[in-house]
C-alpha cells in the first residue's frame, strides 16, 4: 500500500491560517503556534465586538441627532416621539445622516414633528 503523506493538506491549512493572522502584531502573524491562539482568541471576541460597534454607531447617530434637534428648538425625544406620532418612518442612521449633511431638510422634518405632537407638549426655549 502507498504511503500518503500529509503535506499538501497540511500547507493548505497553514496558509489558511496565516492568510487569516495576515495584518496581525509581531509573531503572531508568522509562527504556527502563536497565530494559532491568535487566530482563536480573534475570532472568539468578532462577534461581541461586531455587537460593540453597532451600539457606538447608534449612540453617535443619537448624539448628532439631539445636537440638531437642539439647533431646531426641540428636544431629541419630542423628535422621535413626533415622528412616531406623524408615522414618518426614518431610522437613527438616517435621521443623522439627514441632520449632518442637509440641515434645511432635517428641519423640514422637525417641523413635521413638532406638528404631530399633542397640543400639551412644549417646545425648547431658545437661547
Amino acid at each position: 500500500m502507498v504511503r500518503i503523506k500529509a503535506a499538501v493538506y497540511r500547507k493548505k491549512g497553514r496558509k489558511r491560517l496565516f492568510k487569516l493572522t495576515k495584518g496581525f502584531y509581531g509573531q503572531k502573524k508568522n509562527r504556527w503556534g502563536q497565530a494559532i491562539r491568535a487566530a482563536i482568541r480573534a475570532l472568539r471576541y468578532s462577534t461581541k465586538h461586531r455587537r460593540a460597534r453597532a451600539r457606538d454607531f447608534r449612540k453617535l447617530w443619537i448624539v448628532r441627532i439631539n445636537a440638531a434637534c437642539t439647533e431646531n428648538g426641540l428636544a431629541y425625544s419630542r423628535l422621535i416621539r413626533g415622528l412616531k406620532e406623524a408615522k414618518v418612518v426614518l431610522d437613527r442612521k438616517m435621521l443623522a445622516e439627514i441632520a449632518l449633511n442637509d440641515p434645511k431638510t432635517f428641519a423640514k422634518i422637525v417641523a413635521v414633528a413638532d406638528k404631530a405632537l399633542p397640543s400639551n407638549v412644549t417646545r425648547m426655549k431658545k437661547n
